[in-house]
């Protein structure tokens, strides 16, 4: 096990390593830059103070030495400045990392608990019609977009009925800003519902062709022939095995659900790392949007590897220490 949680660590490391370059690289050939913008702003800075400032920050400088700059800075635990905040980059992405990990953790909870029982059902009643009502709902939450989607729940629940707030995190006016926590629990509660509608699907259908491939195999025949009965066959047998792709489904999401809830999180006005990248991205922070597309990497390489101490603890014939030579 040591081994080989050194050799994930070590890959892990250059991984980060290239990805950070890449990244680096492609905002830094974005057209513009902070002192561009900052000259677009004021038209008292003349030429001379643009080359000042840019030798002063290190923008005329080759983008391999800016990125070995930035490099050296990252690993004494330095990520530079905001631009768009003026302030450190870990002061800002604190608070949006906490909001994002409690919207998309409550969301992915509810997915799964709803997407794998749903799945199980529909796989021990093939191409009947609840499986078809089964199938016809994953459809449809897959194929509405997200943006669409979170207006219906606006107009449905905020506009209609008057039972939740569009947007926001918290009621404005409750003094020190804490409306307490069923305030911000109904602000949670109409992006936690679209991000569940919008992720249940793809789990439910992952899960019931996973299943459906499981029951067919000759092992679940042979427990069939033994006189095991239906609910031991399927909770001790046939689950464990159709559980071991939906592991990888969910460790790839990681990554993708704390980067890519930008839709969400704008329609909603939720401060998470979503919207904060794509603000960064779009303001030219450069070191905001870099820190927050490393940390969704991390993310993933932190969950391929939960997603293979998953699969020895689902099937006992993985081990970890066959898998590295």
């Amino acid at each position: 096990m040591l081994r080989y949680t050194s050799g994930r660590i070590l890959e892990s490391l250059v991984v980060l390593l290239v990805v950070s370059f890449a990244v680096y690289g492609l905002i830094g050939l974005m057209p513009g830059d902070p002192i561009d913008l900052m000259i677009q702003s004021d038209p008292n800075l003349t030429p001379a103070d643009a080359k000042r400032l840019k030798t002063l920050h290190g923008l005329d400088q080759p983008i391999v030495d800016r990125y070995l700059a930035w490099l050296g800075g990252a690993l004494q635990g330095e990520f530079g400045y905001s631009r768009n905040h003026g302030q450190l980059v870990t002061d800002v992405i604190g608070p949006r990392i906490a909001n994002t990990a409690l919207l998309l953790g409550v969301s992915l909870t509810l997915s799964l608990a709803l997407a794998i029982p749903i799945g199980v059902y529909a796989a021990l009643k093939p191409y009947s019609r609840a499986d078809y009502v089964v199938n016809l709902f994953c459809f449809a939450g897959i194929s509405i977009p997200p943006f669409w989607l979170a207006l219906l729940l606006i107009i449905l629940f905020s506009v209609t009925l008057g039972w939740l707030p569009a947007g926001g995190m918290e009621t404005i006016g409750h003094g020190d800003g804490d409306g307490g926590l069923m305030d911000q629990l109904r602000h949670m509660a109409l992006p936690v519902l679209a991000l569940t509608l919008a992720s249940v699907g793809e789990f439910t259908r992952f899960m019931r062709a996973s299943m459906v491939q499981v029951l067919r195999q000759d092992f679940i025949r042979t427990a069939r022939a033994k006189g095991v009965g239906p609910t031991r066959m399927v909770v001790n047998h046939a689950l464990r095995n159709a559980l071991l792709p939906m592991v990888t489904i969910i460790a790839l999401s990681l990554g993708r659900l704390f980067s890519g809830a930008l839709i969400t999180e704008t329609m909603f006005s939720w401060l998470g790392m979503g919207k904060m990248i794509y603000d960064a991205i779009l303001g030219n922070d450069y070191n905001l949007a870099l820190v927050g597309l490393m940390f969704a990497t991390i993310l993933t390489l932190i969950g391929n590897f939960l997603a293979d101490i998953g699969y020895v603890w689902l099937d006992p014939r993985v081990s970890l220490a066959k898998a590295r030579t």
